[in-house]
């Protein structure tokens, strides 16, 4: 599933936001401006991303920006966390739809959504996972991403992963891992080249191997 509405994208009480959205029509016009960020991302790169770019890209004025973002950092930090929650609802629809034996068949279904948000989501490729900004979870106060924050509790959640300071350590390790081999395996574009994609699986799996224990 790919989100669409802000309230799913942004959860509510995101520090991400100078004002939450409370009509559909408020919600059109936020997802419209991280829309637009993610075109121009994938364009010119996030370093000269500016907020008057977002604002002409998304047909709105430079105050409507400036209502929900204090800066263009506060943008890609919002298309960021919109991304890691579109690529945790793919993984988690996938596993509901799917199954999968254990958390090795998880590790696929992670890499396999990452690989396809790669190919075909405006801005996907300039985020990086392993520094994710967080939206008020619980995990604000640990060492882990928001991402590996996900996936861990995917693995003690349906797997049995007992949640320790060594599993914790050996997902966060794995993003960076997924993060550096997939961010290679689409340097040229494309549909990504499939040597990276395999070896991040088999570097996942194996490094997991030797860290993770179940319940």
């Amino acid at each position: 599933m790919l989100v669409t509405d802000v309230h799913d994208a942004l959860p509510g009480g995101s520090s991400l936001l100078r004002n939450e959205p409370v009509q559909a029509r408020s919600s059109a016009r936020l997802t419209g401006l991280l829309d637009a960020a993610a075109a121009i991302i994938d364009e010119i790169g996030y370093e000269r991303l500016t907020t008057a770019m977002v604002a002409e890209r998304a047909g709105a004025s430079i105050g409507t920006v400036y209502r929900y973002f204090p800066d263009r950092i506060a943008v890609v930090d919002a298309l960021a966390l919109r991304c890691v929650q579109r690529l945790t609802n793919r993984v988690a629809d996938t596993l509901d739809a799917d199954g999968a034996a254990d958390w090795r068949g998880a590790v696929d279904i992670v890499i396999d959504s990452k690989v396809e948000l790669y190919r075909n989501e405006p801005g996907f490729r300039a985020i990086r996972f392993s520094d994710a900004p967080d939206a008020g979870s619980p995990q604000a106060t640990s060492s882990l991403s928001s991402f590996a924050e996900a996936v861990l509790g995917m693995f003690e959640q349906r797997f049995g992963v007992v949640r320790d300071a060594d599993s914790e350590l050996a997902v966060q390790v794995v993003v960076e891992i997924g993060v550096s081999l997939l961010a290679r395996a689409f340097l040229a574009g494309g549909d990504g080249d499939a040597r990276f994609v395999d070896e991040c699986r088999r570097v996942s799996k194996s490094y997991l191997e030797a860290h993770l224990t179940l319940a």
